[in-house]
């Protein structure tokens, strides 16, 4: 299977190839190093996260109840959620699905990088202003994120409408 998507991939780029600007071309290299880069980091941190959790259930530490073992496991995931998140959008900038920059995307990541530190923060330890503060900015980026999802879904059921079925401009 990895073969015929690596085949396909290749054939898209071999035909887009020769009509893109050395910008372009540029962008799609660099995508594709960050892309492997950014693999290479989420198997080893997938590979040290297994052998944490395996050492842990071993030595009878694992107990997912006690709070700290809790924010250490669950924070590795979440990490792990937000590099694949990112080599996602990485990888639709170098399938030429999408432009290098989405916003979008980049708000998705940070909301998945707050949670992660909601998660794992120590509220003992944390003032009542820096945990507000941050609910702010997470309330603030879940506005932004359902606005741009709205913006979207509109755009998407425009292009779907049949030519007679759109608004026209009156006059």
């Amino acid at each position: 299977m990895l073969k015929k998507l690596r085949e396909k991939w290749l054939q898209e780029i071999g035909e887009q190839w020769p009509r893109m600007t050395i910008y372009e071309r540029f962008e799609q290299i660099v995508a594709l190093i960050l892309s492997v880069l950014i693999m290479v980091v989420i198997v080893v941190a997938l590979i040290e996260l297994t052998g944490r959790v395996v050492r842990m259930l071993l030595l009878g530490a694992l107990d997912p109840l006690e709070h700290e073992v809790f924010q250490n496991v669950f924070g590795a995931i979440m990490t792990l959620l937000i590099a694949m998140e990112f080599k996602h959008s990485i990888v639709r900038v170098v399938e030429r699905r999408d432009s290098i920059i989405q916003v979008k995307t980049v708000v998705l990541i940070a909301i998945l990088a707050l949670t992660r530190k909601f998660i794992i923060i120590d509220v003992s330890k944390t003032g009542a202003d820096v945990l507000f503060a941050l609910a702010g900015v997470v309330l603030a980026l879940g506005v932004v994120y359902w606005l741009m999802r709205e913006r979207d879904d509109r755009l998407l059921a425009l292009q779907n409408q049949q030519p007679d079925e759109r608004p026209r401009n009156p006059g």
